[in-house]
Formats: structure tokens, sequence, C-alpha cells
């Protein structure tokens, strides 16, 4: 009975998922929105960036910074200290030091973001190929244990796969469904930083 009730509830979330996806983004399995790129209006009202744009890889100082203030494991307050610390110590410099550190942090945390919304996608696809094994199986089961004569054995194996399929399916949604939230703690690390190197550069 397990077994029938573990692989009826990895068909019904695959099927769930399925009908809740963004058709415009099939294999997006998150509940939240796919936006896939930041907008640079939406977390920027500084001076333009044009002058900039990949100039922060050629300053050291930058480029460490921004590697430090992207990383996730960089506790957001900090993050923002750092950010001070660094436009304070910039004196004539600190407007240019601002929108190289900016764009450095847009451009990173922007390739961050697309790492994980690919890596979401793949699992997606992967979860959907697991599922139609999962039912695939299933049915297999149904006919082994209404054959006549019965073959234990293959019914304790397949049903002993169907339960461990089942789990790494499960074990996967969790991991997805954490995973789903990077994006959004990106764009608000993101629209945070962007705000203290605004206030900084006034």
């Amino acid at each position: 009975m397990k077994v029938w009730f573990l692989a009826a509830m990895v068909i019904a979330l695959s099927g769930t998922a399925a009908r809740a996806a963004d058709p415009r983004y099939p294999d997006w399995p998150c509940t939240q929105a796919k936006v896939p790129e930041i907008s640079l209006a939406a977390v920027w009202a500084g001076p333009p960036l044009e002058d900039v744009q990949s100039k922060w890889k050629d300053d050291a100082k930058v480029s460490a910074l921004v590697a430090k203030l992207s990383a996730r494991k960089t506790p957001l307050d900090e993050a923002e200290k750092s950010v001070k610390e660094f436009l304070a110590a910039s004196a004539t410099d600190k407007t240019t030091n601002a929108k190289l550190l900016f764009a450095g942090l847009f451009d990173t945390l922007n390739a961050q973001r697309s790492q994980v919304m690919n890596g979401l996608e793949r699992v997606s696809r992967k979860q959907r190929e697991a599922a139609d094994k999962i039912r695939e199986e299933t049915l297999q089961l149904q006919a082994l244990q209404g054959a006549t004569p019965r073959d234990e054995a293959k019914v304790e194996a397949l049903s002993n796969e169907l339960i461990w399929k089942t789990r790494i399916f499960e074990d996967r949604l969790k991991v997805v469904r954490f995973v789903c939230e990077v994006p959004t703690t990106v764009d608000q690390r993101l629209f945070a930083l962007g705000r203290v190197i605004q206030q900084e550069m006034e």
C-alpha cells in the first residue's frame, strides 16, 4: 500500500507542477513568476553606468569587493558596511568607484541568478522524466501483482525500486522549493546594496 500511495503522490505532484508552470517557461518549477533578468532601472536610480560597464573587472579592489558582496555567505549588514567603508575611503574618486562597484554587482548577481534558474529548469526536466518513469513502473508493478502465477521476487524488487525512486523525487522537490527562493533573495540583495551605494554617493 505504501508503494501505491507514494507513486500516486509523485504523479499528483508532477501533474500539479505542470499545470502551475508559466506557459512561456514550461520548465520553470517555482510558484514565483520567472523574471529571466534583473532590470537595471528596478535597482538603480543613480548616474548612468555606460561609461564603466565591464571596466570594474580591471580594478583589483573593486572586483575583489564585488566577489565578497555578491557571495550569499556574506551577511547583508556586513556587505552594506563594506560598501560604506570602501566608498568613504574613495575620496575624489567616490562617484566613479560607486558606479564601478554597482556595475560589478549588477553583472555578477544577474549571472548568479541565471545560473540558479538554469539549474532549476534542468532539475524540473529530470523530475518530469522521473515522474513518467514512476508512472510506468507503477503500471508494471500492478501487472506483476495481478499475474498468475505471481513472481514475488520481481514484485518485491520493483516495489523497492519504486520506493527508492519516489524518495529521490521527494527529496529533489524539497530542494527545488528551497532554491526557488534564491532569485528573489538575489534581487533583494542587489536592490539593498544599490540603495546603500547611491546614498553614499550623495
